[in-house]
């Protein structure tokens, strides 16, 4: 790891200024992601940026829902009372991620940039066309246990690993962002790029724009809402699969419903068709059986991760199962 200069910020404005006037400058929030990178030799800044003593820590509440600041910690966030009454898929996406001692540091801003990756990223004996764009992607013939079974490209097959974007993508959140031109809101759904032949681009931001809030409507899909995590171990690992859903449930029959998946994907993945499955019909065993099997409908697993196909299958109908009973 090289030397680099360290700044701590006075403002958000000055912040963003700082970064977008270096291209080797990157913003530092709680340290848990970009610590790893530079660790690890997969980054490089000339200059870190502290940006986590700026005030962005704030819950806010209001009629048309909830605001979060970008600094704001993970378990702080999941243990609001508000947001485990009125947003129970986030508390629950919240506390699913990493250790305890890991969301007590992370930000809700730093755990939605986290990189899409895979083993062959971090170990620079492979080739990977995210280090080095046209070099191969080895999972693709090698170990893809824990990779994408939706919506992957030739140039890379790796998964996002927040669960807290997936529980936003079912809450229909948007993204607010700073730059040096000024601010500007991102739908959570267009904050990830689909995949594409470079797999270095992983959100919609431009360099020096910083993630200052995540804005999150209110309402009773909201507040009807779970999320499943379903991984190897029981503590501290990333999803092989998770779900988020929220539901609103009108005189017995579904009204509206947002069904995202996480692990699946390079990207939170909405399955559009899964929700199609349940409107206008009862929550219940066979609107819930189709919701499950439309939701892996695209699935083009590679050879090692088919098992991933099943399990996205049956976390669907657990978590709308759940929600019913909740009823």
């Amino acid at each position: 790891m090289r030397p680099f200069g360290y700044v701590r910020a006075e403002s958000p404005e000055a912040a963003a200024a700082l970064v977008a006037g270096d291209l080797s400058a990157a913003f530092v929030g709680g340290g848990t992601e970009i610590l790893n990178w530079l660790k690890d030799g997969l980054a490089d800044p000339a200059l870190l940026v502290d940006v986590g003593r700026l005030g962005l820590d704030a819950v806010e509440v209001s009629d048309g829902g909830l605001r979060l600041g970008s600094g704001a910690r993970m378990s702080d966030v999941a243990r609001d009372r508000h947001v485990r009454a009125e947003f129970p898929v986030l508390a629950r996406a919240l506390e699913a991620g990493a250790s305890p001692q890991l969301r007590n540091m992370a930000t809700l801003g730093g755990n939605l940039l986290q990189r899409t990756r895979c083993a062959y990223f971090r170990e620079p004996s492979f080739p990977c066309n995210k280090r080095v764009p046209g070099t191969g992607c080895p999972a693709r013939d090698g170990d893809h246990a824990m990779h994408a079974i939706l919506g992957a490209s030739d140039a890379c097959v790796a998964v996002h690993p927040s669960d807290l974007a997936v529980a936003l993508l079912a809450l229909d959140a948007r993204v607010e962002v700073l730059g040096v031109h000024g601010r500007r809101e991102v739908a959570i759904e267009d904050f990830y790029p689909h995949a594409g032949d470079d797999p270095r681009r992983e959100t919609a931001l431009r360099h020096g724009e910083l993630v200052v809030g995540i804005g999150v409507p209110s309402g009773p899909r909201a507040r009807t809402s779970g999320y499943l995590k379903v991984r190897e171990r029981g503590s501290f690992a990333f999803a092989l699969v998770s779900v988020a859903a929220a539901v609103e449930v009108v005189e017995g029959v579904v009204r509206s419903a947002r069904i995202a998946l996480g692990g699946v994907a390079h990207r939170p993945w909405r399955v559009r068709a899964a929700e199609d499955a349940l409107l206008g019909r009862p929550l219940a065993d066979g609107s819930v059986a189709d919701a499950a099997e439309a939701a892996v409908r695209d699935a083009d697993p590679l050879p090692g991760n088919r098992y991933k196909v099943a399990i996205a299958r049956g976390a669907v109908r657990r978590v709308l199962e759940e929600i019913g009973e909740r009823g």
